[in-house]
């Protein structure tokens, strides 16, 4: 089974998903699936699949009304790729200031 920043990971690894993602973020309110289809040249099948994965994940909360199924985006999800990232950034910065520090050495 996958762990949740792995679901995270392939979720936003593919452009038309982070598309999705972000046209629901911006609509700041559930779009249908009817309704995100219509921006994207693809079946309505296609867009359903790349949404699953986005639900996967926990980006994207759906809910039934009716037969129709209404999106929403979940973007504190995405806290869980910052965290993982941020751990990372220790590394930049100490890179960086190594690198300025022999930079200096080496000018002087």
């Amino acid at each position: 089974m996958q762990d949740k920043i792995t679901k995270l990971f392939k979720a936003i690894a593919d452009p038309t998903r982070r598309e999705i993602f972000h046209a629901l973020v911006l609509a700041s309110t559930a779009l249908s699936i009817t309704q995100i289809s219509t921006q994207f040249d693809m079946s309505r099948q296609g867009v359903t699949k790349h949404i699953k994965t986005l639900e996967d994940a926990g980006l994207v909360k759906i809910n039934a009304q009716g037969r129709e199924r209404f999106c929403n985006a979940n973007p504190k999800q995405l806290q869980e790729v910052n965290k993982w990232v941020k751990f990372y950034e220790q590394f930049w910065n100490n890179s960086l200031e190594n690198l300025g520090g022999y930079l200096n050495k080496k000018n002087t």
